[in-house]
């Protein structure tokens, strides 16, 4: 028969099934777990101890080496920048070959600890921890020894051996920038000179002689070198003045008496008398003005005084006038004069101061040029004389701190967190097996695994532990298992006929001669006469649940001409007959496997309502086989967790290639405790289990324990009616 395949929901686990896998294997995980947290325990305290000190040194950035120039001689701000990996490369540094030799020569670790040179510099670089201080410069150096005065003073030695490496690389970086500093300064000193020569050379060259002022003289004619343009100057001055002074004598011209008198008043001239005399002809005349309003005639005498005043005094402004039109028409002619004048003077100037600004033009860029360079010169010199103190300062990029001291507690190992992390490991590992293990065991779980694989149904879930039914007093809750199997093969045996039935099992020890036996108890209770036969001849068991000796009987049955009354026996239950096996013969497949056997099976049919062939195991003989064909049905027994898929379903193969008929699985040994999943089967057995006194009167008095009868032949078979169990 071809296995069905799987659907995918076989491999997907629900929270419950986990949770139903970790009660399944709880032994494993805790197994795990104690041996998990045992080995920590004893690594822990196999471990040697180990002592820490700390060293806290604060790290600046380092100081740049000399800013190219360019701009303006500063430290370039980004240069001093902590950046993310500044602390990271630190850490390096700390624990770098250079640092910790140096830390093993000063300890003289190779004599100490008896190691070379490689070795001590690879213990010192696993035994060196480095750590920032998060939100600061600050960075921890940290030593874990066995020796608590090692681990102390390796600390010190690492602290002061990456100090002084520090400052051996800013002095070693200082000291090459001060020298291209020195070279650049040579340089620019050269290009001074040279700019200096060049400069001299034009002055001898174009005879310009400089001032001090910055104005140039040409050399031999004495003249100043702006004497053009003084004269463009001069002539510009000149013609304005005479401007003002043609518009000065046209106002003068045109205005009024009265009107020329306030514009002249006006005027700032050195000889204009005007200006301070007609304040006091107003006054006069305010005077005038201030007798007629106190009631004087025109004839009263000092009204005549005062007019007479007022009169000279505006024959002197008219006069002053005159005069003063005079003066303006002859600075006015001298202005004229002087303009001509400064125009002859301005055109000879004019050839000149070209010439001169030609010859000046080299002149001034080599001027400008000398300046520039002496100017970056000296910014060099000052700039080389700065580091040059800086270079005597001595470097402070490293701090620290707090020094090393002596640890008295160790802080490896850990107990408590060792201890936990065994737990907790194991834990994991525990669960992570119990998983492993569950994805590897292929045996039946659950009864869909039965009815997916075999296509037949499960009869019955018989809970684990459970014990021989008929040796117990009163009622037993386990019985329950055993009805619902017999009511189950009841309804699902198609011919009422069909009252034969062997019972198997893939391998041993998985409970079919138990199964048997208690079923058939229960089928005996119901009324049926069953009989039992112990037809595994290889390792027969039944006998043994009966205190019956078993010499006589199949075996006998099957090879002699005993009758059926000389090997069937009653058992001290009601309805229950047993035939035991028998001697054990040699070829236990071919005694079976006989007409006799046939015979045998169709009699004890007539005779009995039920027949439970007891069998070996199926797959490891081949006495099952021949059996499976013989009677009418087969039960396969199967140990819950315990026979793998393929196994189970070779069992039922095996059935089918003769012939037979599986009527069904009984899952055995099932623990209803750890697998919920099978408690709804029997939870109820307990809520149905009469009392004591019910289960006396139920139980009524059992047979004594007598001499083995043979049970009355049946003419007739049961009908269908009759072989009901209820």
């Amino acid at each position: 028969m071809q296995s069905p395949t799987p659907n995918s929901n076989e491999t997907t686990l629900h929270a419950v099934d986990y949770w139903q896998v970790i009660k399944n294997r709880y032994g494993v995980i805790l197994l795990t777990l104690l041996l998990v947290f045992m080995t920590a325990t004893v690594l822990t305290y196999v471990m040697p101890k180990k002592y820490e000190s700390t060293a806290t040194v604060q790290v600046k950035p380092r100081t740049p080496g000399i800013t190219v120039l360019g701009r303006e001689m500063t430290e370039s701000s980004g240069a001093t920048m902590m950046t993310q990996q500044f602390f990271a490369t630190e850490f390096e540094i700390i624990k770098s070959r250079n640092v910790l030799v140096k830390v093993a020569e000063q300890l003289d670790l190779p004599t100490k600890w008896g190691y070379d040179k490689e070795t001590i510099f690879m213990i010192l670089k696993g035994i060196v921890d480095t750590q920032n201080r998060r939100g600061t410069d600050l960075i921890d150096i940290k030593v874990r020894h066995t020796n608590k005065e090692d681990a102390r003073d390796i600390t010190a030695e690492v602290a002061k051996a990456y100090k002084n490496y520090r400052t051996e690389i800013e002095g070693r970086d200082s000291e090459r920038a001060l020298q291209e500093l020195r070279k650049a300064v040579r340089d620019q000193e050269d290009k001074v000179e040279e700019r200096r020569k060049l400069q001299t050379t034009i002055v001898r060259t174009k005879g310009i002689i400089p001032t001090g002022e910055g104005s140039l003289f040409r050399n031999g004619t004495g003249e100043d070198d702006r004497g053009a343009g003084t004269a463009r100057e001069m002539e510009y001055r000149i013609e304005q003045d005479k401007i003002q002074l043609e518009s000065q004598i046209k106002s003068l011209l045109n205005y009024s008496s009265e009107q020329l008198l306030v514009y002249a008043s006006g005027l700032d001239l050195p000889e204009n008398i005007i200006k301070s005399l007609y304040p006091q002809y107003l006054e006069q005349k305010r005077r005038l003005d201030q007798l007629k309003t106190q009631g004087l005639g025109d004839r009263h005498p000092t009204v005549l005084a005062e007019v007479q005043n007022l009169e000279n005094m505006r024959k002197q402004l008219e006069e002053g006038v005159t005069s003063l039109r005079e003066t303006l028409m002859a600075q006015l002619d001298m202005a004229t004069e002087r303009l001509e004048k400064v125009k002859i003077l301005s055109s000879e100037k004019k050839g000149e101061a070209i010439d001169t600004a030609v010859d000046a033009v080299d002149y001034i860029d080599a001027k400008r040029e000398l300046d520039t360079a002496q100017e970056m010169l000296n910014t060099m010199k000052l700039k080389l004389l700065g580091e040059t103190i800086q270079e005597r300062i001595p470097s402070n990029s490293i701090v620290v701190h707090e020094d090393p001291v002596i640890s008295q507690n160790p802080v490896s190992p850990n107990v408590t967190l060792n201890l936990v992390l065994g737990a907790v490991v194991g834990l994991i590992f525990g669960v992570g097996i119990a998983f492993f293990l569950e994805y590897l065991d292929t045996s039946v779980k659950t009864l869909e695994d039965v009815e997916r694989y075999l296509q037949v149904p499960v009869l019955a879930v018989v809970p684990k532990d459970v014990g021989i039914l008929h040796k117990q007093s009163g009622m037993s809750p386990d019985a329950e298992a055993y009805r619902i199997l017999r009511t189950n093969i009841e309804f699902n045996r198609k011919n009422p006929e069909d009252n034969a039935i062997t019972v198997v099992s893939g391998g041993a020890g998985e409970g079919k001669s138990t199964t048997l036996v208690n079923l058939a108890y229960i089928c005996a209770q119901g009324g049926y006469t069953t009989l039992m036969i112990d037809a595994d001849l290889r390792r027969p068991r039944l006998h043994t649940f009966f205190d019956i000796n078993n010499s006589v009987g199949l075996t006998n049955y099957l090879t002699t001409e005993l009758m059926l009354e000389d090997v069937i026996l009653q058992t001290p239950v009601d309805n229950l007959y047993f035939m035991p096996s028998g001697i054990l013969p040699a070829d236990a497949a071919g005694i079976l496997n006989s007409r006799r056997m046939s015979e045998l099976i169709q009699d004890v049919k007539q005779r009995f309502d039920l027949v439970l062939v007891d069998s070996p195991p199926i797959l490891g003989v081949s006495d099952a086989s021949v059996l499976a064909s013989e009677v009418d049905l087969t039960m396969i027994v199967v140990q819950h967790r315990k026979l793998p898929r393929n196994m189970l379903m070779r069992v039922k193969q095996a059935v089918e290639n003769v012939g037979g008929h599986v009527i069904g699985v009984v899952l055995n040994n099932v623990d209803v405790r750890s697998d919920s999943q099978y408690q709804y089967y029997t939870s109820y057995y307990t809520y149905y289990a009469p009392t004591e006194s019910q289960s006396s009167v139920l139980a009524g008095p059992s047979a004594p324990k007598g001499n083995a009868v043979a049970p009355t032949p049946r003419p007739n078979p049961p009908a269908k009616g009759d072989s009901e169990l209820y």
